[in-house]
């Protein structure tokens, strides 16, 4: 990359990608929104790109590919789009399974391409001044709430994968990773149960001898949503409450971390694709604790 702008190229053309990826991208100042697709090429010609035919060509006109799609179609793309050596930035989950993820880690490494996972929230400066604070202090547990009415109606309530896997699928990658990045890794789901209104209970057990407790519904009538996070024990209480920072802040600092990655042949970073599986495999633990 050297000091050359990254040419990276968007799939898909829905909500997120529309009002994140595809203007962070245009906007940076170390890359370009060089080449879009879409299932619905009138969407892709909204996000300001050149539209191409299919995910070929998109791939034989870019350095880097950014994904914005369902977990099954993104992760097989993501294979081949590491194995042309392109560089990737992931929507979590990564995959809709644990052995797809896997392969998708194997693809990733064997090319030695630079690879990113969307925790959006991990790039926000109050969340990363909060996990600086509670690290290097016994904690004995923790909580986070994720309630919103998101699936009920709005911009993302038409999303059948979203619908399909519920909060646990869309929001808990994003809750599990902030508590093991605050508590210590995670070796163990304790119980987990799924109720009414998409309601999901889940407690972990980490290597620290913590507990923490999820809570999670993405068809729960609350506005606005309600997201937190905190830690408790010999350091007192902790809070993360939420968002401080835009989504659209929190998505230029991971391009700042991504494209150093690339202009450096760096591969490791505390949420690229290894994350990624990390979590995949944390949800089919919850999954099979029901």
């Amino acid at each position: 990359m050297g000091d050359s702008v990254l040419r990276v190229g968007l799939v898909g053309a829905g909500p997120w990608a529309t009002a994140v990826h595809a203007p962070g991208i245009a906007a940076h100042p170390s890359t370009e929104l060089a080449a879009v697709w879409a299932r619905r090429p009138e969407a892709a010609a909204d996000l300001g790109a050149p539209v191409v035919a299919d995910f070929d060509e998109l791939l034989s006109t870019v350095d880097a590919v950014a994904f914005a799609v369902p977990p099954a179609i993104q992760a097989e793309m993501a294979i081949k789009a590491a194995n042309a050596g392109k560089h990737v930035i992931l929507e979590k989950p990564i995959a809709d399974s644990v052995e797809t993820a896997e392969r998708l880690v194997d693809a990733v490494e064997k090319a030695g391409v630079a690879s990113m996972v969307v925790f959006i929230r991990r790039f926000a400066p109050e969340t990363i001044q909060w996990l600086d604070d509670v690290q290097g202090q016994t904690w004995a547990g923790g909580n986070a709430r994720w309630l919103s009415g998101a699936l009920l109606g709005g911009r993302y309530s038409g999303s059948a994968w979203r619908h399909a896997g519920g909060a646990l699928i869309d929001v808990g990658p994003h809750v599990f990773d902030l508590l093991d990045a605050a508590l210590g890794p995670v070796v163990e789901v304790v119980a987990a149960h799924h109720g009414a209104a998409d309601l999901w209970t889940v407690v972990l057990g980490h290597e620290s001898g913590a507990t923490s407790t999820s809570t999670l519904s993405m068809f729960m009538p609350v506005d606005p949503t309600v997201t937190d996070v905190s830690v408790y024990g010999d350091g007192g209480y902790r809070e993360l409450g939420g968002r401080a920072s835009s989504a659209q802040d929190a998505y230029a600092a991971l391009l700042d971390d991504f494209t150093g990655m690339v202009r450096d042949r760096r591969a490791e970073h505390p949420l690229n694709v290894h994350r990624g599986l990390m979590i995949q495999r944390l949800l089919a633990a919850v999954t099979k604790k029901l």
